[in-house]
């Protein structure tokens, strides 16, 4: 689904000349253009409007709040909380909202999120291999909620519990497809599922808005079961992923990011398979285009930071999903790069734009994206 993405980035890449003339509003001259070395809270908006065949226009935007829980502290990380939210023509929508939240001196770290999908996307089967003529569009109901909680027990590592739940919603809007006619294909109906378990990190992070030395380590295990009549689902999904950055002058950061997900138990759900592609991992990919039982995929991005305000990333990456062997043959590589608006420059937090290439598959243009955000990829 391709997507012509309208929003306020462009404001803030031109001539920063017109904050300092006092053209824009003050609270537009506040959240993209003023410095503050006050550690007091920001907040920032992207409006966002898209358009595709299957949901015809779509507005709405996002917004994030960032703080400090201890502004004396020099070492306590910026929290924060994050809203997004669009609606459709058609009566599509899609809301989240979502926070990260460290305590003073970092001593714990809390995550949470909500969110609700009411839209559409193509489903192409299950494997590395999937053809694009085999799209079948699917319509998708889906609420989420998690919760993951972390206590400081030195000074890199954190122990803690995740926790949280799914309940997804399927109704095939083209019969007689890949989705309808595969008999492998688990998990139909969608279902609801519960899931807790532990997880482990290691933190050494100069920053966690924007890093230039240090490393992480976060690992944590969902052990998983279906609740209701729709889900008899019993299994667990096992994440691991380790980044580390290393500055290579005052001015030029290299990122290495490495991350393996696994679904373990003898059932595997479509719906819950580890998807191939995001604006995170992977870029350049249709998320879920390729889906299976287990993923391994890493990138490295070098981060240039042409001043305190703007930056430019190159990338480059590969990864597969698969069964149960992992095939280095199959391995899909990405690339691209990106440019970076630096809108609150003490706390480090920026606006993205990226634009990542995969792999052409045979008689298929090959596979590309744009994606917008805030903050860094990784």
């Amino acid at each position: 689904m391709k997507k012509i993405i309208l929003i306020l980035l462009l404001s803030a890449l031109v001539i920063p000349v017109f904050a300092q003339v006092k053209i824009l509003p003050k609270f537009i001259r506040r959240m993209y253009f003023e410095k503050d070395t006050s550690k007091r809270g920001s907040f920032v908006v992207l409006p966002v409007i898209s358009s595709a065949p299957e949901t015809g226009l779509e507005a709405g935007g996002s917004a994030l709040y960032s703080f400090y829980t201890d502004t004396l502290s020099k070492k306590t990380r910026v929290s924060n909380i994050f809203a997004y939210a669009t609606l459709t023509t058609k009566g599509q929508s899609r809301v989240n909202l979502s926070s990260s939240y460290w305590a003073p001196n970092n001593n714990y770290h809390f995550t949470g999120a909500v969110g609700y999908i009411n839209f559409p996307f193509d489903f192409y089967g299950i494997g590395n291999n999937t053809a694009k003529a085999d799209a079948d569009r699917l319509g998708q109901k889906r609420v989420r909620l998690t919760f993951t909680g972390e206590k400081k027990l030195g000074d890199y590592i954190y122990l803690g519990l995740v926790a949280g739940g799914y309940d997804y919603r399927f109704h095939d809007q083209a019969p007689g497809g890949i989705f309808a006619t595969d008999p492998t294909i688990e998990g139909k109906n969608g279902g609801t599922i519960l899931y807790f378990g532990p997880s482990f990190i290691l933190d050494s992070r100069n920053n966690n808005t924007y890093t230039t030395s240090g490393s992480t380590l976060t690992s944590y295990l969902n052990i998983m079961h279906g609740v209701g009549g729709n889900s008899s689902y019993s299994g667990g999904f096992l994440n691991i992923e380790v980044t580390h950055f290393i500055a290579l002058g005052k001015k030029f950061v290299l990122g290495l990011d490495v991350q393996s997900q696994n679904m373990t138990g003898s059932q595997s759900p479509f719906y819950l398979l580890p998807a191939l592609g995001s604006d995170e991992m992977m870029r350049g990919y249709y998320n879920g285009r390729f889906r299976d039982r287990n993923l391994l995929a890493g990138q490295t991005e070098l981060r240039y930071r042409m001043s305190e305000r703007f930056g430019i990333v190159g990338f480059i990456g590969g990864g597969e999903v698969f069964n149960k062997d992992f095939d280095i043959n199959q391995l899909k590589p990405n690339y691209g790069g990106g440019l970076r608006y630096f809108f609150d420059v003490q706390k480090g937090l920026s606006i993205r734009i990226d634009y990542g290439v995969g792999e052409k598959r045979p008689g298929e243009s090959r596979q590309s994206g744009v994606y917008v955000g805030l903050g860094e990829a990784f």
